[in-house]
């Protein structure tokens, strides 16, 4: 039987990854100073930073509607969904109630909806295992049996350059972001139960740098058998810096790189790098 692979437009993928997981995109949209932007192709992601840094507000997001999904569910494929965390938005319960109203309306098929607990390239390290699973032919349910298993030990962190974006929405006072980026703090995040938490604060950017290294192996384990995934916002420089340290250390069986889509944008903002592995 024939499978198919959808996300939202949090998971961040290039043209390669396209091409190998056959993934389809539903894209979020995102209003910035008074513009509305559809996170998908068409996308300027230059244009959303410079918007962003122009807005005196927080960027705001919104999630795919129910018809959006439905419109990917339909065929004669096996879908399986990956979504950005629940915890962060309702993108989940919109495929989840797509899901009903396709069940009980249009046809009777499989469709599994995985809420990733995370977002970005960790959504992406998600669609791979399933492309990965359904290429050695195995079943639906073993499939979401070893996905489930993934989703639970996968971790996710990112670095922030900018506290920007989190000062605008209230999360922490503009003083002290102004400081932290006269006094270039860093700041890594981590997701834990799908939720975005503050694991520490480094100052100076290559420390920072350094720490990340340091924490896939304080974090990680099994790491011949598993990708790393990178992706960044507007400095492929560093995310090709990061997999060369990462490789001097550990033995990953691949590392993939991707530019972040919109969302991924408005979280990490322009400089940032997320991980996932």
């Amino acid at each position: 039987m024939n499978m198919k692979i959808v996300a939202d437009s949090c998971c961040d993928v290039n043209q390669e990854i396209k091409e190998r997981t056959g993934v389809k995109l539903v894209p979020l949209t995102i209003e910035v100073n008074g513009k509305r932007y559809r996170d998908d192709s068409s996308l300027d992601i230059n244009e959303l930073i410079s918007e962003m840094k122009k807005s005196h507000e927080a960027p705001k997001t919104a999630c795919p509607s129910p018809q959006d999904f439905i419109e990917e569910y339909k065929g004669d494929e096996s879908v399986f969904v990956v979504t950005i965390s629940s915890k962060l938005s309702g993108t989940y319960r919109s495929a989840m109630l797509a899901k009903e109203i396709f069940l009980e309306e249009i046809g009777n098929k499989f469709i599994h909806v995985f809420d990733s607990f995370s977002g970005s390239i960790g959504e992406t390290m998600i669609s791979l295992k399933i492309s990965e699973l359904i290429n050695k032919g195995l079943k639906e349910m073993e499939i979401v049996e070893k996905v489930n298993s993934y989703i639970k030990e996968m971790k996710t962190f990112f670095t922030i350059k900018s506290l920007d974006n989190l000062a605008k929405a209230g999360r922490v006072s503009h003083l002290v972001a102004k400081i932290s980026s006269a006094l270039s703090v860093r700041l890594i995040m981590a997701e834990k139960d799908g939720e975005i938490q503050l694991h520490e604060k480094v100052i100076g950017a290559k420390r920072v740098f350094k720490r990340l290294v340091d924490v896939i192996g304080e974090q990680g384990s099994n790491l011949e058998d598993k990708i790393l995934g990178i992706a960044h916002c507007n400095c492929l420089d560093k995310a090709l810096a990061l997999k060369e340290e990462v490789l001097k250390r550990y033995n990953f069986k691949d590392v993939v790189i991707v530019g972040t889509g919109g969302i991924s944008t408005v979280y990490a903002n322009e400089g940032g790098l997320v991980i996932a592995f």
